[in-house]
């Protein structure tokens, strides 16, 4: 491979050994003549080829020429990831690009011993590539020496302010020299980081490169539409019918991740999960698990699945709709890269089409609406792969004429066929079956609404003709934690796996639901909520025998404790007050012993001088001769 001038001779061997054969269209735009030396504002997008882009960028400021690093001592350059995951694969990435330099690399990342860090650094180092969180840290108790730094470069910009790191990285770079180098990485260029660039670095180069102008032509699109109950069975689905070596699953929470891992658990399929709540041991475990193929697929959030590089990932499932066209793109970004085609599916439920719509048209993608993979064509699919699987066209080893002759003899072509069929569909779950909803909206007259059920005992519950034979469960949630059927039914048909018909009555106690379901989807509820019987990690779920028994609702306006009004509501004759017309002069009603206290026509007291009742000894409205006070003179 012929390089630049001023890119040394061992990143030259190193890439060649590599088998990099031609370099990628910003790897050859940030090692251009233009930006010798230069600060740079690269837009380029995942699996680009940026880490290899920036080592060889800053290469002629660190290595000052030579081809190999002197005596590690204070950082030369210092790389800034988002996660801990981005970063400890762009140490990876460097340590063999500059491996016949002779680098010694660094890593300062959140969830590590902070001790070794401290220890790596007081040895010395070269390059020092952190988290911004960390770094900061390490900065502020003088653990690392930023005074002989030539390079700083920011990869995934853009992420780490949406991650908030806005406070941590203009910590960094104020106690960075003025004259270094500031080389700035990211997918989109928004506001946040056209100032940040405005801010901290000098005479910027602005670049875009043509793989990013017409980014994710390598993905294909597909919105998988069905019905809200379906969702669940429509991710199993897509996973089944394009049976990716490797596949990501992207979910909105927490809790979500949880779900769906604890699904695909009981399916018997090889699945992992990554989300906040995990340590880096975990987090490490389950990329690994992805990287030597134990498991196949892996469920996780925005923010944990960012900066992971998975091998050979063909496929992206949005189990939840991204909020926006930016993570649209950064999820679907995993695949498609390098050359390869990937598939991007969102699974669209009926009631989110517009929001995806949206999504797709703000992103400038066309995509492909069907519906979820069916079981039929699942099946179908299987049977073509097997039909084409590599090992039935492989010759005959030596060793094994032997068994294929004493098979042959002893059981016959079919049989050994059949098990064959057999042994294959074995390894593969059952497909689901998926209600068929259009892929059209439809225009005509809209459907009447079903009544909401109300939240009193007092109002019967909906009548239903086909509720005859039901089973009653108990959920610990009531009136007290705000309960209503409108965001209960949507919650119990997407973790329970049932429709809105298969919900009769519900009744709502202070502390507690009592949910009516049909007989004949009992079985799969709890099925779908699996052993603990639980929503969420903290709805508990429970089947109770026969028709609950329901606590008497309080009585509106009364109160408990008090006897002295009958079922009327009204008080009793003997606790009104007198009316004292000479002393109230038509007035409010004053007080049964006659004193002040009501109101006359216009003032207060009920006097004909309209004054305040006098006390004895003294004329009306005034004070008694002896309380008043001296007359003072002057």
């Amino acid at each position: 491979m012929t390089l630049p001038q001023g890119v040394a001779t061992p990143l030259a061997s190193a890439l060649d050994k590599r088998g990099y054969e031609t370099l990628t269209p910003v790897q050859e735009a940030v090692i251009a003549d233009e930006l010798a030396g230069r600060d740079a504002l690269v837009s380029a997008r995942t699996g680009s080829g940026k880490t290899v882009a920036f080592g060889l960028a800053i290469a002629a400021d660190i290595l000052g020429g030579e081809d190999r690093f002197g005596r590690p001592e204070a950082p030369l350059a210092l790389a800034i990831a988002p996660t801990r995951e981005l970063a400890m694969q762009v140490a990876r990435e460097l340590e063999w690009l500059y491996g016949e330099a002779g680098a010694v690399i660094a890593t300062c990342v959140g969830g590590m011993d902070v001790r070794n860090e401290r220890r790596a650094l007081e040895r010395g180092s070269h390059i020092v590539v952190g988290t911004p969180g960390r770094l900061r840290d390490h900065i502020s108790r003088d653990n690392l020496d930023l005074t002989n730094l030539r390079a700083v470069v920011l990869d995934e910009a853009d992420e780490m302010l949406d991650l908030g790191f806005r406070e941590d990285l203009e910590f960094i770079l104020e106690a960075s020299p003025d004259e270094r180098r500031t080389l700035m990485f990211s997918a989109t260029v928004p506001k946040g980081i056209a100032g940040l660039a405005k801010n901290y670095q000098r005479n910027a180069l602005r670049i875009t490169t043509a793989s990013e102008e017409k980014q994710h032509s390598d993905i294909e699109y597909r919105a998988l539409i069905c019905a809200n109950p379906d969702r669940e069975n429509a991710i199993l689905n897509t996973l089944r019918y394009y049976d990716a070596e490797t596949a990501i699953v992207f979910c909105s929470t927490r809790a979500a991740v949880a779900h769906l891992t604890a699904r695909f658990s009981n399916r018997g399929f090889p699945a992992v999960s990554l989300s906040g709540e995990l340590t880096q041991n975990e987090r490490s475990h389950a990329l690994q698990a992805m990287r030597d193929g134990r498991a196949r697929v892996c469920i996780a959030t925005d923010v944990a699945a960012r900066g992971i590089d998975l091998p050979s990932l063909e496929l992206v499932v949005h189990a939840d709709l991204p909020t926006n066209a930016e993570t649209l793109k950064h999820r679907s970004g995993r695949t498609g890269r390098a050359g390869r085609k990937g598939v991007s599916a969102l699974i669209v439920p009926m009631g989110a089409r517009r929001k995806a719509e949206r999504l797709l048209r703000d992103a400038g993608i066309k995509a492909e609406w069907a519906n979820p993979p069916s079981a039929e064509s699942i099946l179908q699919r299987d049977d073509e792969r097997l039909l084409e699987d590599a090992q039935l066209s492989a010759s005959v080893e030596e060793n094994e004429t032997g068994m294929v002759a004493a098979l042959l003899e002893k059981h016959g072509a079919e049989q050994i066929a059949a098990a064959y069929i057999r042994q294959f569909r074995a390894t593969r779950f059952a497909p689901e079956d998926i209600q068929d909803v259009p892929l059209t909206p439809q225009k005509g007259p809209r459907e009447p609404r079903e009544p909401r059920e109300s939240t009193f005992e007092s109002k019967p519950p909906r009548a239903r003709e086909d509720f005859e034979e039901s089973v009653w469960f108990s959920l610990s949630v009531g009136r007290k934690q705000n309960a209503e059927p409108r965001w209960l039914i949507p919650m119990l048909c997407r973790h329970g796996n049932i429709s809105k018909r298969d919900i009769g009555a519900i009744r709502m106690q202070p502390t507690e639901t009592f949910v009516e379901i049909h007989a004949s989807s009992a079985d799969g509820f709890m099925a779908a909520l699996g052993p603990q019987m639980t929503i969420e990690g903290s709805l508990r779920v429970n089947r109770i025998d026969g028709t609950p028994e329901l606590s008497a609702p309080a009585k509106r306006g009364g109160h408990e404790g008090r006897d002295n009004r009958d079922n009327s509501g009204k008080k009793p004759e003997w606790k009104k007050k007198p009316f004292n017309k000479d002393r109230d002069g038509g007035g409010f009603k004053g007080k049964p012993d006659g004193g002040p206290g009501g109101k006359s026509g216009k003032k207060f007291g009920g006097k004909p001088d309209g004054k305040f009742a006098g006390k004895p000894g003294g004329k009306p409205g005034g004070k008694p001769d002896w309380k008043k006070k001296p007359k003072k003179f002057d």
